[in-house]
């Protein structure tokens, strides 16, 4: 499926930044806070708070962190947070969805429409990005978690639209609507999954030469290290020569 290099692009850069831990368990508390304010603080009533818990899991976020998070969502403050979604175009004309959770949407917009025009890019309304991707589930098992013809089976059996397999990781997709459902019969068939979540997926992809590469990772790393930002997503690729003289 077209975007799949992209997809493994950013998520292997973002797991690279990723290693400072204190973000990570920044952005999943926060989403553990609206999962159990928008729903019911009970996890086996509430299906994204389950999901939002069992990411925490992987991360190996401490159980105290977890239970102040849903704890939080008591609070008069969580009120302020608002989930938002700016879209906008970086060098090369590339698509880029930025989902935020913030208390302060002026001071957001803000830095996010700053970050684009000092790094080649332009803030658009929303919808002038959104419609070249596709909002998915996805599921993804470390590659030695079965033979891509077992996860393949699997995936069609729980109910998948798509499953795609490397040589380090098994990327399954499948409806936003039945990403729960999917995860399930997946985690009955090879046992609990490396993450679980709803994204936004590109539907085709730019490739990106050495030029605009340089400007665009530069952009999207502002926005990643903005802490009112959960995650960004963009419709490049860039080849292995290209990856490899950026992050040399």
């Amino acid at each position: 499926m077209a975007g799949h290099s992209q997809f493994k692009n950013i998520m292997h850069r973002k797991g690279a930044q990723d290693k400072k831990r204190a973000k990570i368990f920044s952005r999943l508390a926060k989403e553990i806070t609206i999962a159990a304010k928008m729903g019911m603080p009970d996890p086996a009533q509430n299906p994204r708070l389950r999901l939002a818990i069992q990411n925490a899991r992987k991360e190996n976020m401490p159980k105290d962190n977890i239970e102040r998070a849903i704890k939080k969502s008591e609070s008069n403050d969580v009120d302020n947070f608002e989930e938002m979604r700016y879209e906008g175009f970086g060098p090369a004309g590339i698509g880029i969805i930025v989902e935020a959770l913030t208390d302060n949407r002026n001071r957001t917009a803000g830095e996010v429409r700053s970050a684009f025009t000092k790094h080649g890019g332009s803030l658009g309304e929303t919808g002038t990005v959104a419609f070249m991707f596709d909002r998915v589930g996805h599921i993804s098992y470390k590659a030695d978690a079965a033979d891509a013809d077992t996860v393949f089976e699997a995936a069609i059996e729980a109910g998948a639209d798509d499953c795609e397999s490397s040589d380090d990781i098994h990327d399954i997709y499948c409806s936003a609507d039945t990403l729960h459902e999917v995860k399930e019969g997946l985690e009955q068939a090879l046992g609990e999954a490396e993450s679980a979540r709803i994204v936004w997926k590109p539907q085709n992809t730019i490739e990106v030469n050495d030029e605009k590469a340089e400007t665009l990772m530069k952009l999207l790393d502002v926005l990643d290290d903005n802490d009112d930002i959960q995650n960004v997503y963009a419709n490049f690729e860039l080849s292995d020569e290209v990856m490899q003289r950026l992050t040399a």
